[in-house]
């Protein structure tokens, strides 16, 4: 229940610049934000939440960090982006009203965390659902492309030194998209491919048209889509109800040589069954920024296949975001002190 309040005590729980800071609190001057460098991990890029890993606080410093996001009405970020130490802030801070999670899958920290009932409604918790969008759509466009392109040809006849025989490469124009998960980068990515000509056919369970989208089915009738895709974008949320969705049942029903980009969660795609399907051809080429574990086991067949790009989970990673990530934490704070609904709230029962 979103409580309307006079002032808002912040605490930043994960690492925040100072230029950051002073931006929230200008665009919301009802935030008293509490930032500490000396209590949080050095960022080594941008949008490094968990920050240097060598990074340790001394007892006292704990004890200090502790005591500030116990004292917090809201944090900006999961303390130390772990969910055991979310789980403990929650029990003992019981004036928490919300907390922003740096990352748009912010939802799966909150399942980890495996609060209480009471607790999931006392808290509102927040993503970062959207800050995220326009570079991964980018990055699903560049997957298809580099599938239509045949890419892995290119490259592997380039290092062979190798001038063959022409060969005829796929049209984006001419090219029918399944894209499974129609939200914020959902939403981007079919922009970005519709303006290239492409056919977007989209998977949602609400049904709400989408520009770029030519039509929306609902995931119960996905399994008739499959076949007529020549390349599939996932970018789905990690959930029970995607876990292993691209499995050996989905990957038997695709169309010979079709693309596969995911920049969803890793766990809406059956690995083992993927390799199976690049080594026997069904699947052409892959383009992968998220995997089931992370990082990537070093002996998955992924490394070696020379059909998939393995992207170490980089491809929302944009010099902007933390900025962006700033404003809306701003203009949820707004929108809480003015008793509004929040932005990107978590489902807390599905936890996307």
């Amino acid at each position: 229940m979103i409580v309307a309040g006079n002032r808002l005590r912040v605490v930043a729980a994960t690492p925040l610049s100072d230029a950051d800071g002073e931006r929230i609190t200008r665009l919301e001057s009802r935030i008293d934000l509490v930032l500490e460098h000396e209590l949080l991990p050095p960022m080594r890029h941008p949008a490094d939440f968990s920050g240097d890993p060598s990074f340790a606080r001394t007892p006292a410093q704990q004890a200090r960090f502790d005591q500030l996001v116990d004292s917090a009405d809201a944090l900006y970020g999961i303390p130390d982006v772990d969910p055991r130490a979310l789980s403990r802030t929650v029990q003992a801070n019981l004036a928490l009203r919300w907390v922003h999670t740096m990352a748009a899958g912010g939802g799966a920290q909150v399942r980890a965390a495996s609060l209480s009932a009471e607790q999931l409604e006392r808290v509102v918790f927040t993503t970062s659902a959207g800050v995220h969008g326009g570079p991964l759509a980018e990055f699903a466009v560049f997957g298809v492309l580099a599938g239509a392109k045949t890419l892995p040809r290119l490259l592997a006849q380039q290092r062979a030194h190798a001038w063959t025989g022409r060969w005829t490469m796929g049209q984006i124009s001419e090219q029918t998209i399944l894209l499974l998960g129609l939200g914020g980068i959902g939403g981007e990515v079919a922009v970005r491919l519709s303006s290239l000509g492409a056919t977007v056919i989209g998977v949602s369970r609400s049904g709400r048209p989408v520009s770029g989208v030519t039509r929306v089915v609902h995931p119960d009738r996905m399994v008739d889509e499959i076949a007529g895709a020549d390349a599939i974008v996932t970018t789905l949320p990690g959930t029970e109800a995607t876990e292993c969705l691209i499995g050996e049942d989905f990957l038997s029903r695709v169309k010979h040589g079709v693309t596969i980009v995911n920049v969803g969660r890793g766990t809406v795609i059956d690995e083992e069954a993927l390799i199976a399907a690049l080594v026997d051809g069904r699947v052409g080429f892959a383009a992968l920024d998220v995997f089931a574990v992370e990082p990537l086991a070093a002996d998955s067949l992924l490394w070696e296949l020379e059909n998939v790009l393995v992207s170490p989970h980089t491809a929302a990673l944009n010099a902007a975001e933390d900025r962006r990530i700033a404003e809306l934490f701003a203009e949820n704070a707004t929108r809480l002190l003015d008793g509004r609904e929040l932005r990107n709230r978590v489902d807390t029962v599905e936890f996307y």
